[in-house]
């Protein structure tokens, strides 16, 4: 009988990590290296054609997509970075015209 010999698992999926960067906008700081945000949520997610489907994923109920980064490694944990959809609806977001001279 044929035995298959180590984790298939491994090569098939990725360990992804939902971070939150709301506050970069809340002060507007420039952005932390990945591991520096606070992690809300891991979750296993197929290989597969990840990169093309990650922004289009919910991932967590009430924040926005902004941004990820595939591991240097192949065997690395990918990062998504989201914003707190609050930030969106704010007063501060709302675009000033010049004034007429």
């Amino acid at each position: 009988m044929a035995t298959i010999e180590g984790n298939l698992w491994a090569f098939n999926l990725v360990r992804v990590r939902v971070v939150d960067v709301s506050d970069d906008y809340r002060l507007m700081q420039p952005p932390l290296p990945s591991t520096y945000y606070p992690v809300i949520k891991e979750i296993w997610l197929p290989r597969m054609q990840l990169p093309a489907a990650i922004g289009k994923l919910d991932l967590m109920p009430g924040y926005l997509y902004d941004w990820h980064e595939f591991p240097s490694e192949e065997t690395g944990d990918w990062y998504v970075g989201v914003v707190d959809e609050a930030l969106t609806h704010g007063p501060h977001l709302q675009v000033q015209t010049p004034l007429a001279s």
